[in-house]
């Protein structure tokens, strides 16, 4: 089976090493054909090009493996590619999760497949366990540490009690967080990852945007000092529930018991558990990022299409984020206090606060109308 490969940094390259080294008789079966590079400086093989159409358009391609990242190009080619009746393996979360149902349209009329293993949890083989269990189960809820940059920041800000701007700049120091790590802990990353795990878990497609999204931005010291203080640590969660009609999908920071299995993942690692009717929960735990782990679920995907162990067969069906369906009790450090006087259950400062159990939705919208860039907020399960 031949590839075209776009892309040949982290990932891309990774995906590279591991079919040209075929360790096993499934990847000995693999070519990488062409490769997109993007630049003169990059053409180092006789296979790479500049050109993604020598690519997309060469008929003796089956797979196009999508590295790039970003929206686009790679929303483009992914397109074209399709249109061309070729399978497509990504690990792009953001576009796919930005264009995922006309893609999967588009797939489908062309009688072709996207996979995306690698887009959500790395080398672990989330989206894969999701197919499995589904076809015994429904999938109840997930929840899961879907980026390990956050996580390890919280880690060593709890265990070092030190600043948030420090321990950001450490993870870019050693290449766990980008240089502009927006993306990371402002929770958009999660919420990509979130919004695939949704598509996988409930057959549903839905609008990227709706899904209720707070980070770690404006994390202090002083939090994470009420989480010790209180038995708790920090984690930012990304979260999906089925309700049928409806599903709940949301990023949040959540303080957690020391004995919940969350609470005590380690530095850059991620870890995810679906609960589904007849299983319950079951857990998956490994990194999350980095080159070979993640070209490894990339490979796998391209050996599933190689062998017709094809599982996107299911229609995806658009569904509502209705948000008022999860309710919880919420701490709030805020400048603006007085847009939460009717929300308290408890003062723990003249800033800061516990809610009443509430939804949500409702607290979300509290959040928005106080418009407080400096405002911290998680939920406080145990």
């Amino acid at each position: 089976m031949k590839i075209g490969l776009l892309g040949y940094g982290v990932v891309g390259s990774g995906v590279g090493k591991i079919i040209d080294d075929g360790l096993t008789w499934e990847v000995r079966e693999l070519e990488v054909a062409r490769i997109l590079v993007k630049d003169e400086s990059e053409l180092k093989d006789p296979r790479m090009t500049l050109s993604a159409d020598e690519i997309l358009n060469d008929p003796e391609i089956d797979v196009i493996v999508e590295c790039m990242g970003g929206l686009e190009p790679a929303h483009t080619y992914v397109r074209k590619a399709l249109e061309n009746g070729k399978y497509v393996v990504t690990s792009n979360k953001k576009m796919l999760a930005s264009y995922c149902s006309e893609l999967f349209d588009i797939a489908r009329k062309n009688n072709v497949t996207v996979h995306y293993e690698a887009a959500c949890g790395g080398g672990i083989p989330w989206m894969a366990s999701l197919d499995r269990t589904r076809r015994v189960d429904d999938i109840i809820s997930f929840r899961g540490i879907f980026n390990g940059t956050t996580n390890y920041i919280l880690e060593r800000m709890s265990k070092e009690h030190s600043s948030f701007a420090d321990k950001l700049k450490e993870a870019q120091e050693l290449g766990y967080a980008e240089r502009d790590p927006s993306d990371d802990i402002d929770g958009y990353d999660v919420r990509s990852k979130v919004s695939l795990s949704c598509v996988k878990a409930f057959d549903t497609v839905q609008n990227t945007e709706d899904i209720t999204t707070f980070g770690i931005r404006t994390i202090s010291e002083a939090d994470l000092q009420y989480c010790e203080d209180h038995g708790l640590a920090c984690k930012l969660l990304g979260n999906g529930e089925f309700h049928h009609s409806c599903i709940s999908a949301y990023v949040i920071p959540v303080f957690l018991g020391k004995e919940d299995v969350f609470a005590n993942i380690p530095l850059n690692f991620n870890a995810i558990e679906s609960n589904s009717l007849t299983l319950g929960r079951a857990m998956f735990y490994g990194q999350g990022a980095g080159s070979l782990p993640t070209a490894h679920a990339v490979v796998q995907n391209i050996v599933d299409i190689w062998k017709n162990q094809d599982p996107e067969i299911n229609d995806k069906f658009p569904v509502s984020i209705d948000n008022s369906r999860h309710e919880g009790c919420y701490y709030i450090r805020t400048g603006k206090p007085e847009f939460f006087l009717d929300a308290a259950a408890e003062w723990i400062s003249d800033n800061t606060l516990l809610t009443k159990k509430m939804s949500l939705q409702k607290v979300a919208g509290m959040v928005e109308q106080a418009d407080d860039e400096t405002l911290f907020i998680a939920e406080v399960t145990a």
